[in-house]
């Protein structure tokens, strides 16, 4: 009898432990955490204490900054991929909030990967707000809807600033898509520095380094002394936007 129990308790393990696929074959699930630092000079940001200086020789400060990030997918050195639930996969990261800032992702796929691919905001499949419900109410307290427009802002990023020490100016930088004529939703792939590990009971971490700096000096140069307040905008923002796709790279893998 202690036999059988033991049998039956070893089997009901491995089947909590495991699924499986449309073929029939058993795979084992893991989970990973994306560690998100937001950076100005390789170092973490200060909100509205600590100033900082873009290449338009303007001083800024940040009051706030989040950003949506969305469609999580995981890509093995085969280009085979895993894509993490659409309808689990949109998160807001706020600097003001630091568990915002670690991503959780439960049942990956096990295996070893050797990328990672995301969208920066809501892709137009979802927008407005269609096949959204678990995420409304977190954009909707965060203040990433537009009052106007059934639609999400995808950053906001906001502070202070002054030019040759002249008078401080608010500026408010917001950037989202808006119907079919203005697509700012980017998708942004990462290359890891070593192979990510997923496998059962274990739960690794990537850091990933997000240069802030860049919204303004990235690809396209921004002065707030030109605009310093982007809202719909369909010259400014696509440049924002464009900036934003390449501020994200992944520095470490702690399998």
């Amino acid at each position: 009898m202690k036999n059988i129990i033991y049998i039956l308790i070893t089997t009901l393990v491995i089947v909590s432990s495991c699924k499986n696929d449309d073929d029939g074959a058993i795979n084992t699930f893991g989970n990973v955490v994306l560690d998100f630092k937001n950076t100005i000079n390789n170092n973490g940001i200060e909100l509205t204490t600590d100033s900082y200086t873009n290449a338009s020789n303007e001083v800024y400060t940040i009051s706030e900054l989040k950003y949506i990030i969305s469609n999580i997918v995981l890509i093995k050195a085969n280009g085979q991929e895993f894509v993490y639930p659409v309808d689990r996969s949109y998160f807001l990261i706020n600097e003001e909030v630091l568990g915002s800032k670690k991503v959780s992702l439960a049942d990956i796929s096990a295996g070893e990967y050797t990328k990672i691919k995301f969208g920066f905001g809501v892709d137009q499949s979802k927008y407005p707000l269609n096949g959204m419900a678990n995420f409304i109410p977190t954009a909707e307290e965060s203040g990433m809807l537009w009052s106007w427009s059934a639609g999400y802002k995808f950053i906001k990023f906001e502070g202070t600033y002054t030019v040759n020490g002249g008078a401080s100016a608010d500026y408010s930088i917001h950037v989202g898509s808006h119907g079919t004529t203005l697509d700012n939703y980017k998708e942004i792939t990462i290359e890891l520095p070593n192979t990510l590990t997923i496998e059962e009971s274990k739960s690794p971490e990537v850091a990933i380094n997000v240069d802030i700096a860049k919204i303004f000096d990235g690809t396209n140069t921004h002065s707030l002394e030109v605009k310093n307040s982007i809202q719909v905008d369909a010259e400014f923002a696509p440049k924002i936007a464009e900036n934003i796709s390449n501020m994200f790279t992944a520095t470490s893998v702690s399998n």
